[in-house]
């Protein structure tokens, strides 16, 4: 170890010993039963680290890394809710489970935590006859959703920044949610107080414990999703 040091020269032991750092990381992750991903995570975070230092980059870069995943995560920290991202084959899964058209009528759609607006300006472009609204509690997502909204021309849905407690879910005859585990008994708790007779409640991916499902879709995509549906 001594002979390859001074081969290399002393700059290179800091990079060294965060190789050595990550694999010692990485094992202990291993041994400890964590996923693949986290191991990935654990090996090559010091040795990113140092090659980060050693180029020198502007700390004004940092600062504006850190203020965009601030807008985006916002207050992930206190909701526990991460910004998940619906696949394409599931927004086709929900197309199936709006309500059936019916002449001059039309349905309300609400997503709980709608991210970047995929979900809305989906089913507003297949399902004209509905109005889709999106709550969505990170700013960044929010512009972004408005944006996509505005330049697309969909008349018939909106975002809206805040909180998905705040929401009167008495007025949607759809309400679909990709959250969390750790908000979804509340959630339920407040969909059965708040929802009408007849209207339904999806959630993708997170289920309520102790409360039994009336359908379940599966969904063919990278995560393999599954769509929990309650008929209130």
């Amino acid at each position: 170890m001594l002979l390859s040091i001074n081969v290399m020269g002393w700059h290179d032991v800091p990079f060294l010993v965060a190789v050595l750092c990550g694999l010692l990381a990485a094992m202990l992750s291993f041994f400890a039963g964590l996923a693949m991903w986290w191991l990935i995570i654990q090996l090559l975070f010091a040795p990113a680290l140092v090659l980060m230092l050693a180029i020198k980059l502007p700390p004004s870069l940092f600062l504006g890394a850190y203020l965009v995943l601030l807008l985006v995560y916002w207050s992930t920290f206190r909701t526990q809710v991460p910004l998940y991202l619906s696949s394409n084959k599931v927004w086709h899964a929900l197309e199936h489970l709006l309500p059936v058209a019916k002449g001059d009528s039309s349905f309300t759609f609400i997503d709980l935590g709608s991210g970047l607006g995929g979900v809305l300006t989906h089913l507003a472009n297949v399902r004209s006859d509905g109005r889709y609204i999106g709550v969505e509690a990170a700013p960044l997502p929010v512009f972004l959703s408005w944006l996509r909204i505005k330049l697309g021309n969909y008349r018939n849905c909106r975002v809206q920044w805040g909180s998905l407690w705040d929401c009167d879910l008495s007025q949607y005859d759809v309400v679909f949610a990709y959250l969390s585990p750790v908000p979804m008994e509340k959630l339920w708790h407040k969909a059965r107080t708040e929802m009408r007779s007849g209207t339904i409640f999806i959630s993708s991916t997170f289920t309520v414990l102790d409360q039994a499902h009336h359908e379940t879709v599966q969904v063919d995509d990278l995560h393999h999703s599954t769509l929990f549906i309650w008929h209130m």
